[in-house]
């Protein structure tokens, strides 16, 4: 019953003398185990001791679930009515040690914290997790790379129908309800993230949220920002579209957010650092006149969930190396105005920079 990825991370806690990782994340448990869930407000937690089988501890109605997964080692399972700490505490105390706690303190909840702390009043709770984490995701498997090419192909049917899907006065939340009910009818039970559809000036914000008093009218941008979960791994990719022809203004922002893109994606090779990525789009961007409207990052890593390590960000020593998947996202948002912003996801080869999406990146207009 062996589990390569398990048996890296035991090396690590005898490195460190840690005696004991608790994985509280969910994308981070399906990770180590393959087993996929969403417990909600409920307990689901993988523990790791450095010498022993680990064990998956979830609600009693997911248990039947997980021992029906790939994951070869004991589940345990809670009731509602009972103390999943209790219990857990239990468990643990079976481990040959467990003074030495390694968690993620990137995400872990202070409360869940205090209950465990609570179990273990003499333990040490030291060592963050995260790292050895975010370094294992960082290099992606041929396998894991073929699931991303396939969510990034239901990416692109997603744009197929969203593009369809343009029309005047159709809201923006009609097309991305459009999108999901496509989807889902054809096998894909959930996206990475809440699909944005932006016209008009709305796609001036970022990360602004579709609605239904928004609707399409001529001569707008309508964003399309999306992605899919296929196989327990995410795809991420970002559209333009234009109802009738664009404005002036319109066609010179897009254009520049365009080859900006293209000119960090033709960048991208091992051995530079994320920084000097970020500066090939940022500093394009800039020497156009818009650099105070590109207002975050070039991008972050993906795999298991839609934003991983490492970030894409001016001042990042991060050396990108072959394996690594990452986005490759500048945008230019004039408040009011416009919001223009290109992205794909990809896989970085010895040769450069593999988008899983292939939907043309050029303006899509609709006439």
């Amino acid at each position: 019953m062996s589990n390569p990825l398990i048996e890296k991370l035991q090396q690590w806690m005898k490195d460190n003398a840690i005696d004991v990782t608790y994985i509280h994340h969910p994308s981070s448990i399906a990770y180590f185990t393959s087993y996929e869930s969403d417990p909600h407000e409920r307990i689901l937690a993988l523990f790791i001791p450095a010498e022993g089988e680990p064990f998956l501890f979830t609600p009693a109605l997911e248990v039947e679930d997980a021992e029906n997964s790939n994951w070869p080692y004991a589940v345990h399972g809670y009731l509602d009515s009972e103390n999943p700490w209790q219990k857990i505490a239990d468990y643990i105390r079976k481990f040959p040690a467990y003074r030495q706690f390694a968690i993620e303190k990137n995400s872990l909840p202070v409360e869940r914290f205090e209950a465990l702390q609570t179990q273990f009043p003499d333990a040490h709770f030291d060592f963050d997790v995260t790292p050895f984490i975010q370094q294992s995701q960082l290099y992606k498997s041929e396998e894991e790379k073929q699931f991303m090419m396939e969510a990034g192909d239901w990416a692109d049917v997603a744009f197929e129908v969203g593009f369809k899907a343009i029309k005047e006065g159709v809201s923006e939340q009609e097309i991305v309800a459009q999108i999901e009910f496509e989807l889902k009818k054809r096998g894909v039970s959930h996206m990475s993230f809440d699909t944005l559809v932006l016209a008009g000036a709305h796609a001036a914000s970022p990360h602004g949220a579709p609605t239904t008093t928004n609707k399409i009218h001529e001569h707008e941008l309508v964003l399309f920002d999306l992605g899919c979960m296929w196989k327990g791994y995410a795809s991420d990719a970002t559209r333009m579209a234009s109802y009738k022809e664009p404005t002036d203004l319109q066609r010179k922002i897009f254009d520049i957010v365009f080859e900006a893109q293209k000119r960090a994606q033709e960048a991208a090779k091992p051995g530079m650092t994320a920084g000097e990525l970020d500066a090939v789009a940022r500093d394009y961007i800039t020497k156009k006149g818009y650099g105070e409207y590109f207002t975050h990052r070039l991008g972050h890593g993906i795999g298991k969930s839609c934003h991983e390590f490492p970030s894409i960000v001016g001042g990042s020593d991060v050396v990108l190396e072959e394996g690594m998947c990452f986005s490759i996202e500048p945008g230019i948002y004039i408040p009011n105005e416009v919001g223009v912003r290109v992205e794909d996801c990809g896989y970085l080869t010895k040769d450069g920079f593999e988008a899983f999406t292939k939907t043309p990146k050029e303006l899509y207009i609709i006439q």
